[in-house]
């Protein structure tokens, strides 16, 4: 059986001090940041998946000890470890891996942990099932909870269904996180990247009130024109009577 202590000497054979200080830098880790007191090794995660192949088979007391570690790339490795396992997973195992992923969020705590993993696990466990959950995670104190709920509609945008990262993005406009404002205008692309009428059609309504990261977000795959036109309405100032 694997222990703990081995998949954390495995994964430091890759930390690098001098990467350390660029990922704490690069994850706003500093005091009052989304990212602060998080504390990097520095392992890429290239070679944090190598070693999630390595370990895929870890058990969840494992998973869960990793997870609830100080150190994000152990917390990362433990849920490319549960979204490799939920892939191969049957049907029991996937709920379980679910139902715990929920119960962790204070421990996917930046926007990359959340982003490698909310559309594979909870995305996916969500396609065919009532979505009143994202709607949930939608409307929490938590910013990372709130990124996983429009995230998590990455997995039914793939299928070209967009009803619900719609209706997130909508709930999230009036949001005061700039990774929220990121994460809701990255959905919208993808949208648009499969049904430009779809996202375009989203825009017209909100493009004025929406945040401008998140319009700016939305509207990169679009025409020049079509991106000149929602900035130009978005600076239009509004007119009285």
């Amino acid at each position: 059986m694997t222990s703990f202590a081995e998949i954390k000497h495995f994964l430091r054979r890759y930390a690098s001090p001098q990467k350390a200080k660029v990922l704490q830098s690069f994850f706003k880790t500093g005091r009052g940041q989304y990212g602060e007191g998080d504390i990097f090794i520095g392992v890429m995660v290239p070679n944090i998946r190598k070693t999630a192949r390595q370990f895929s088979d870890l058990e969840t007391a494992g998973i869960l000890k990793l997870l609830h570690s100080k150190i994000h790339e152990e917390r990362l490795l433990a849920l490319l470890i549960w979204a490799m396992q939920y892939e191969n997973g049957e049907a029991r195992h996937k709920r379980r891996i679910f139902d715990l992923y929920l119960k962790n969020t204070r421990w996917v705590n930046n926007w990359d942990l959340v982003d490698l993993t909310a559309p594979k696990i909870v995305g996916d466990f969500l396609l065919d099932r009532d979505k009143n959950l994202l709607y949930e995670l939608a409307g929490s104190d938590s910013l990372w909870e709130r990124r996983i709920a429009i995230v998590a509609t990455f997995a039914f945008i793939r299928t070209g269904r967009f009803n619900e990262t719609f209706a997130i993005a909508r709930m999230l406009l009036a949001d005061k996180a700039d990774l929220i404002h990121k994460a809701s205008g990255w959905m919208l692309r993808e949208v648009g990247k499969r049904e430009p009428q779809a996202v375009t059609g989203f825009l017209e309504k909100y493009c004025r009130v929406m945040p401008r990261t998140m319009l700016r977000y939305a509207i990169e795959r679009l025409s020049q024109n079509m991106r000149r036109k929602y900035m130009a309405a978005k600076n239009r100032k509004p007119t009285n009577g």
